[in-house]
């Protein structure tokens, strides 16, 4: 089986906007960040696996449900084909609450690495993308190289590949990267 090359999203702050304090539960809530279509669409045109890795605790706090966490991920899947033709190739959620015992939540690198063993992917061309430090660790612990988005200076998170401004930044490093 061929090897292959994975870009991993962040969902809440990389795909949608972050609800600063609450989680995103209906379609409504669900507002895609600038500069997403753009970037995923490279990413799928370069032939990339395109996969979530997400936390979502929401769940295991009881404000919102398994069923419904999966039938906001298909209304997003359906507009971001609509959009680009593409759909993101897996999705990983952990559930669990946020705790020193968590199995998969982010920064441990199971979601990554699971998915990594799945999709018989080489982490060391694969990429993670997303808006918070414990998503660099989690890359950096799975030997995935990580582009962390947002208001960061690189002294914060030395371990990333890239601290960027914003999606459309972003996409300028990967590009480059993997061009070069």
């Amino acid at each position: 089986m061929e090897t292959s090359q994975v870009v991993f999203f962040d969902r809440d702050g990389i795909v949608n906007r972050r609800i600063e304090g609450g989680y995103v539960r209906t379609p409504d809530e669900f507002i895609f960040c600038e500069g997403f279509f753009p970037l995923f669409r490279w990413v799928k045109d370069a032939g990339f696996r395109a996969i979530i890795v997400s936390n979502q605790q929401g769940v295991a706090k009881g404000i919102m449900t398994d069923r419904q966490l999966w039938a906001l991920t298909e209304w997003m899947q359906s507009r971001i084909e609509e959009r680009t033709g593409s759909r993101f190739d897996d999705v990983y959620y952990c559930t669990e609450l946020d705790s020193l015992q968590s199995r998969c939540r982010k920064p441990q690198p199971t979601m990554l690495l699971e998915a990594l063993a799945k999709w018989n992917g080489d982490a060391s061309s694969s990429w993670m993308i997303g808006d918070m430090p414990s998503d660099v660790e989690a890359a950096v612990k799975a030997g995935v190289r990580a582009i962390l988005v947002g208001p960061y200076a690189p002294e914060d998170t030395p371990a990333a590949f890239a601290v960027v401004p914003d999606l459309a930044s972003c996409l300028d490093v990967l590009r480059r990267a993997v061009e070069a």
